[in-house]
């Protein structure tokens, strides 16, 4: 059962992907739109193609949480949404503060082989649901590729990046989660949809 659902997460993925590619295309074309879902659509696309101008554009105006991690990298998480394929992405921007270029510690991808055997990745994270007495891990497709942002091995002084993670969604009456990153201050985000 779990092969066919990161099957089928996999495949939503792929269709994010050329939905995305094809939200880009048009972005470019036009003038930026005013519609409330194309940002996050460009978002969603900017996340594996690492464009940040677009990125911007899909922020909300606040962030759900903002959480310190180390030397001068922040994360702002400006999103936690519920999906119906019954996982959760959580989207943000990942910030680079100080006054020089970082790497980003491999703690961040977290300490299981098959993660880390598949390169730099924010692999580590997970979601706490207090309610239910629960932990959810960032999800793996069926080759064991963490379902999140990968790849990311530095960034620049004042550069900001993309990132997402997809995670198994919590029962549908529980609305708020921790969300916990090696080496940054956990917070708690709110899940929508």
């Amino acid at each position: 059962m779990s092969i066919r659902f990161t099957a089928k997460a996999r495949r939503g993925m792929v269709a994010l992907t050329v939905a995305a590619g094809l939200a880009i295309g048009v972005a470019g074309c036009g003038s930026g739109g005013g519609d409330g879902k194309k940002p996050d659509t460009t978002a969603s696309a900017s996340k594996g193609s690492g464009s940040n101008a677009s990125a911007q554009e899909g922020q909300s105006d606040e962030p759900l949480a903002e959480l310190k991690g180390p030397d001068g990298l922040s994360l702002q998480i400006t999103s936690a949404k519920r999906d119906s394929g019954g996982f959760v992405t959580v989207s943000g921007v990942l910030k680079n503060d100080s006054g020089k270029t970082l790497t980003l510690p491999a703690q961040l991808s977290g300490n299981e082989t098959e993660i880390i055997r598949n390169g730099r990745s924010l692999g580590g994270a997970t979601l706490v649901d207090s309610k239910g007495k629960k932990r959810y891990y960032v999800l793996r497709d069926t080759d064991g590729r963490p379902l999140t942002t990968t790849g990311i091995t530095s960034v620049k002084s004042g550069e900001t990046v993309p990132v997402f993670m997809q995670f198994p969604a919590p029962p549908t009456d529980t609305t708020q989660v921790s969300f916990q990153l090696p080496m940054f201050a956990p917070a708690d985000i709110a899940i929508s949809g």
